[in-house]
């Protein structure tokens, strides 16, 4: 069972945390396990995000090994497996520096060979690897509500667990290998890529016939056509607003790995290639780091539509 350092009266509040990432979802996190009593330190890229978590009391470490030093948990939230392994065996990474036989937690989104590599590596040294996706978005980050897919050896979900009941309202235990939590959010991020796609496509759709857009809204989230990003993203669109919460740059990586998946083992994914198409020409028409909903602007420009809150 988990070993992590106590408080004292055998409470695990005590155990050294450190995340490596304090963007939306990162800095959610981390304002979890602060809120939950743990020491938390953190590194970031962006000093304004690093000046706000110091302002709440998580020590900024000058690089990723510096604000591991001696943790118990590192929580990595960053892009993808390449800045994974950059955070964990870069010159200044931490697989070094954090605590001997502590966990390491990689939230980004992987292919799954990626994630059984990299825990591989790691394991060697005698400390663990948990491949533990998320989905939940910034707002369940910060409440300590995010779903997780994860996956690893016992070890390494005990020593891992009084963080992960913080940050989390869902834990999801997918098995005892890394690699099998990253299949199970591409399996996630292949729906999800799909239904934008397709909900932006209705929503322009909409538009080329006249209808009110945002009572278009109220019936389809009525309706046996909504899904969970329809009535998600479409506020976005209604509202003209496409500063990123997921920008469209996202769903390029994460269909792009969902291809390259498929490909590997010889399996038809059409509706995802037709979805990662259309996020690549969003991409191509300047909207790359624009909200993901950013799909309908691009149907908007092919077909001569004015959405809300565009000229």
């Amino acid at each position: 069972m988990n070993d992590a350092p106590t408080d004292g009266s055998g409470g695990k509040a005590r155990m050294r945390c450190t995340v490596l990432g304090l963007g939306s979802m990162g800095g959610g996190m981390a304002s979890s396990l602060l809120r939950a009593g743990f020491p938390v330190s953190g590194f970031d890229v962006n000093q304004a995000a690093c000046a706000r978590f110091a302002a709440q009391g998580v020590a900024i470490g000058g690089t990723p090994g510096e604000a591991a030093q001696g943790a118990e948990c590192v929580i990595a939230v960053v892009v993808n497996a390449d800045q994974t392994e950059q955070v964990l065996f870069g010159e200044t990474g931490c697989a070094a520096t954090m605590a001997p036989g502590g966990v390491f937690v990689s939230s980004a989104t992987m292919a799954p060979d990626r994630a059984r590599a990299l825990a591989a590596r790691l394991e060697e040294s005698g400390r663990h690897y948990l491949d533990a996706p998320m989905s939940g978005g910034a707002a369940r980050a910060a409440d300590g509500q995010l779903t997780m897919l994860a996956s690893g050896t016992r070890e390494a979900f005990d020593r891992a667990r009084p963080a992960l009941d913080a940050m989390t309202g869902t834990l999801y235990e997918l098995g005892d290998q890394a690699g099998q939590g990253a299949a199970f959010k591409m399996v996630n991020q292949l729906l999800a890529g799909v239904h934008i796609a397709a909900a932006c496509e209705a929503m322009a759709f909409a538009a080329r016939q006249g209808l009110d857009l945002a009572r278009v809204y109220e019936v389809i989230t009525k309706s046996a056509g909504n899904s969970w990003m329809f009535e998600n993203r479409m506020p976005h669109v209604l509202d003209g607003d496409y500063t990123p919460r997921s920008a469209v740059d996202i769903f390029t990586k994460d269909l792009g790995i969902v291809l390259d998946m498929a490909r590997a083992d010889r399996f038809p994914v059409p509706v995802a290639g037709a979805a990662l198409q259309m996020y690549l020409m969003t991409a191509a028409a300047g909207m790359g780091k624009d909200d993901d909903s950013s799909v309908a602007r691009l149907y908007a420009q092919i077909a001569g539509l004015t959405l809300p809150g565009r000229e």
